[in-house]
């Protein structure tokens, strides 16, 4: 019994929601310097929660009901989420102060949106899933708005909100038919149901396929992407940060652990839905892009097609495409939390850049920061010898070992698509006039550290990839062993 209650004090969603809630009781009763105050908790709380994560590899879930699961696979994800969470508060903080949004229910929201997804990455049932992704999300729709002073801001709260409430039903009216039909809202206890069908019928179908589309919509796979530009371009940039970094880490492994772990035997019955989703994320990803003007939309694109990509390793149903899925997402997270720190840290004239264009002749003044855009784009587009090259390269050889040829080649068509747009804007930083000829720099120290952390790992990633590499290829082992 002490051991049980010595573990449940030692279970990390369980310090994250304490510690949540003490910081916003602190936020509440605090006067001065509220928001950085908070906002410092909040990165101590997170790093305490990241590690304790780490070292309670085998803790038992038994008094969970099963609820619960751990695996490697999940521990990656789970300490992914908390670095991204952590690095969205640290690059926003000078954003935040600049434009006077110091409130401090800013970082806690985060925190209950970080708890929201851990609950969702290690859920073992259907129900702890639907509370995780609603625990996420509705912090998610209060960050979008939370500009009460600007109207696009409170339009991209609404949209996300009444699309988000809609993908939500979708996703429980799904779980219900599952339910109905198994008897179990457990995943071992749906694949024990239905391990003895030869084929599914037609109630556990249609509610698979439901399911699908509520996680759809929390990636932004095509068709279920019409959220993402809005609220990208309309929430904060800071907002928009976090937005792009973590909560589509925690959806693409819900997604992944929910196609592979209970219905990994029926693959034929949810592989053609992954397939058009990837291939049509890839596709819109690719061509809406090349017409944009804002950063935001354009890198809104940009993530929608990378969640194509993502999606082939799904399709590909072996080792090799967890192995991938793993390298990608990590690069994804570094890459974007690069661009993202420098779009917070770059003004012309007392405003942020927003439009592409405002990035005319940059390299003829911010020098450094040039560069980081430059080596962020091109390992974007996939082009060697960044990052993002080798994220691509693992995906396209698990599609390749899976006989998904055409699923390759359209990935490799698509990246020579989108990296126009990648490449545009180094054309316009190094060979466009400079517009503007003082660019101002709003980058604290932290954020800086950041930056040249993810600018060398993208850079320099191809003199050591056996790190990432040996762990992707240990968790995808883990994962079809058990």
């Amino acid at each position: 019994m002490e051991n049980n209650i010595l573990d449940l004090l030692l279970f990390p969603e369980f310090i994250l929601s304490v510690g949540a809630i003490a910081i916003l009781l602190i936020g509440l009763f605090t006067t001065k310097k509220t928001f950085s105050s908070t906002s410092n908790l909040s990165v101590i709380l997170l790093i305490v929660v990241g590690i304790i994560i780490y070292i309670n590899k085998n803790i038992s879930f038994a008094y969970f009901n099963t609820f619960f699961k751990e695996s490697s696979f999940i521990l990656f994800f789970q300490i992914l989420v908390v670095i991204g969470s952590i690095a969205s508060i640290i690059i926003s903080s000078n954003y935040y102060k600049d434009i006077k949004l110091l409130r401090f229910e800013i970082p806690v929201l985060i925190l209950f949106s970080t708890l929201g997804m851990l609950v969702l990455i290690g859920s073992n049932n259907l129900m702890s899933m639907y509370l995780g992704i609603e625990l996420q999300s509705l912090a998610l729709y209060v960050l979008a708005a939370i500009r009460r002073d600007s109207l696009q801001s409170a339009e991209s709260g609404i949209k996300f909100f009444v699309l988000g409430a809609l993908s939500s039903g979708i996703l429980l009216y799904g779980c219900s038919l599952i339910y109905g039909f198994t008897g179990s809202t457990n995943f071992n206890d749906i694949f024990t149901s239905i391990s003895s069908l030869d084929n599914l019928n037609l109630g556990i179908i249609f509610g698979l396929v439901f399911i699908l589309v509520g996680l759809a919509f929390k990636v932004s796979a095509v068709p279920f992407h019409m959220w993402t530009p809005d609220v990208y371009e309309g929430a904060p940039t800071a907002v928009t940060a976090f937005f792009a970094i973590v909560p589509k880490v925690s959806a693409v492994a819900l997604i992944y652990r929910f196609c592979l772990e209970p219905f990994g035997d029926f693959y034929k019955e949810w592989s053609q839905i992954i397939i058009f989703l990837s291939i049509g994320s890839m596709f819109l990803g690719s061509i809406a892009a090349i017409a944009q003007t804002s950063i935001k939309r354009l890198l809104a694109y940009s993530s929608i097609g990378h969640i194509g990509y993502i999606l082939i390793g799904l399709a590909s149903t072996n080792a090799a495409g967890i192995k991938g899925a793993v390298i990608y997402v990590l690069i994804y997270v570094l890459m974007n939390i690069a661009i993202f720190t420098i779009i917070l840290s770059l003004k012309i004239k007392d405003n942020y850049v927003e439009k592409i264009n405002d990035l005319s002749g940059l390299s003829k003044d911010k020098p450094v920061f040039s560069i980081c855009i430059a080596i962020t784009m091109l390992s974007m587009a996939g082009i060697p010898p960044f990052a993002g090259f080798f994220g691509k390269f693992y995906i396209f050889i698990a599609a390749l070992e899976a006989e998904l040829f055409y699923l390759a080649i359209l990935g490799v068509l698509f990246s020579v698509v989108s990296a126009f747009y990648y490449l545009r804007i180094i054309k316009i930083m190094y060979f466009d006039d400079l517009k503007i000829p003082n660019y101002q720099t709003n980058i604290s120290s932290k954020a800086s550290l950041i930056l040249f952390f993810s600018i060398l790992t993208i850079t320099m990633f191809i003199f050591y990839p056996s790190l990432i590499i040996n762990i992707g290829s240990d968790i995808s082992i883990e994962f079809f062993n058990n």
